[in-house]
Formats: C-alpha cells, sequence, structure tokens
C-alpha cells in the first residue's frame, strides 16, 4: 500500500464556494486509480501518478460544469494539500484528511 492509497475526505476551493469530495484511491501492482465523488456526481481518477509524497491526476466532471481538473498533491501522514486547476479557471486549493480504516 502506498502512502496515497485510502479514503481521503477533501474540501476544495472555487471560485463559487467550497465543495466537499471524497476521494477512493487505491494501487495494484504500481498503479494508481480510484474514485472522487461528490453529493452531485462520481468520476475517475485518471493518469494518476506519484514521485515520493506527491500525487499528480486529472478527472473530468460535468457538476457544476463541464471541465478536466488537473490535481498536484502532495501527502503528509494522513494529511494531502496541493492544489488543482479547472480548465480556464485560475488554480484553487485541496485539503483532504485519510479517513479511518473501518
Amino acid at each position: 500500500m502506498t502512502i496515497f492509497a485510502g479514503t481521503w475526505n477533501a474540501d476544495l476551493t472555487t471560485p463559487i464556494g467550497k465543495i466537499v469530495a471524497v476521494f477512493d484511491i487505491t494501487e495494484t501492482d504500481g498503479v494508481l486509480t480510484g474514485q472522487a465523488r461528490t453529493d452531485a456526481e462520481t468520476v475517475d481518477i485518471l493518469d494518476a501518478s506519484s514521485e515520493g509524497n506527491r500525487m499528480t491526476w486529472t478527472q473530468h466532471v460535468t457538476t457544476p460544469m463541464k471541465l478536466t481538473l488537473k490535481f498536484d498533491v502532495t501527502v503528509e501522514g494522513d494529511t494531502m494539500t496541493g492544489s488543482y486547476k479547472a480548465g480556464f479557471l485560475p488554480s484553487s486549493t485541496v485539503h483532504a484528511t485519510r479517513a479511518a480504516a473501518e
């Protein structure tokens, strides 16, 4: 298991306010995959890659508008921080904490 695998409860800042999301990240044979979900939709985590404690990925959302989000985060323990770029919009911040294993 990598430092990225797990369920992450995330707050994403946006120009229209905060979005609460959950990232379910898995690793199988060194390949990171997963899904991101909000109350509005669930999308796949695409093109995930990692180096050290840094992870990048892309996801395509349709709510509140159709956009491609590009994430760049770092993980320290059970905390994930970083930023994401949503299409033509300015970069925004993301902060997440790892959910306790059930």
